[in-house]
């Protein structure tokens, strides 16, 4: 399989596979180096709601929006809770969450939009970030997903807003960011519960009994399912082998780092012809 995410600067990954494919997208995943917040936070933080110097990852997101051509007062940002809220974007978003976490997107962990010049932004630090698009129909999006807002069906929630205003699942081409991996990510029986009656039909189950009580659950590997369940086409997703947890030189991870850490981002959006 090959990577769909490649290191563009030493700041961000890029989803090149789509934006190849898709002329005037932007999309992509940033990594924790180059930026200037200190430690334990170093150095590209860009989560408000973490405990690190505000003024810090203003400059932080400052730096990143003239690399990807899209000005602070062009992204949407949500203070993301675990659920599977998705909120349609409008001009009229544009700003909210970039430069101070209250003003933010309340209780909401996915964004899509038809619009041009907005970079949608969500915040992880072992999350799975879901990327999808209807190029013909110039719709995109990203999802938070947790292990919640997975089994909640977040990525479900995503294809059925669309379904609703007329696009429909084979149209839609989605995308598994870099997140933690299936060897890195232990849960007990009350998560593994929760995914096999979502996947109750699945064959290949997506966890490995490692001892009593305890499970490694392929987060990736669940959310693909969901998207193919509903309709998404197979060949139509992409998954990223990059993991938050592995790769401690790159990446921020809640679980590795045990709470004390910084926030990566996911983006996505068009760019004004």
């Amino acid at each position: 399989m090959t990577e769909p995410f490649l290191l563009r600067e030493e700041e961000f990954y890029c989803l090149e596979s789509w934006m190849n494919k898709f002329p005037g997208l932007t999309a992509g995943f940033t990594t924790k180096n180059g930026g200037v917040s200190k430690a334990p936070y170093a150095s590209l933080n860009i989560g408000f709601h973490v405990g690190d110097n505000t003024e810090d990852v203003v400059a932080n997101r400052r730096l990143l929006a003239e690399k990807l051509s899209f000005s602070l007062k062009d992204w949407v940002c949500a203070e993301q809770t675990h659920e599977t809220k998705v909120v349609k974007v409008l001009p009229s978003d544009c700003g909210k969450g970039a430069k101070d976490y209250p003003s933010s997107l309340k209780a909401t962990d996915g964004l899509f939009t038809t619009e041009k010049q907005i970079l949608l932004t969500l915040c992880y630090a072992d999350c799975v970030p879901v990327y999808f698009i209807a190029p013909k129909h110039r719709m995109v999006g990203i999802a938070h997903a947790g292990w919640r807002g997975t089994v909640g069906g977040i990525a479900s929630s995503m294809i059925e807003s669309w379904n609703q205003v007329g696009i429909p699942s084979a149209d839609i081409h989605a995308a598994i960011g870099p997140s933690i991996c299936g060897d890195c990510y232990v849960v007990d029986d009350k998560v593994v519960k929760f995914v096999q009656k979502l996947l109750e039909d699945y064959d290949e189950k997506p966890y490995t009994l490692i001892s009593e009580g305890q499970y490694k659950l392929n987060l990736k590997q669940v959310n693909t399912e969901i998207l193919v369940k509903a309709g998404v086409p197979r060949e139509q997703i992409e998954i990223s082998t990059l993991c938050t947890s592995c790769e401690n030189g790159t990446f921020f991870s809640h679980r590795r780092d045990q709470g004390k850490t910084g926030r990566l981002m996911s983006f996505i959006g068009w760019k004004e012809e």
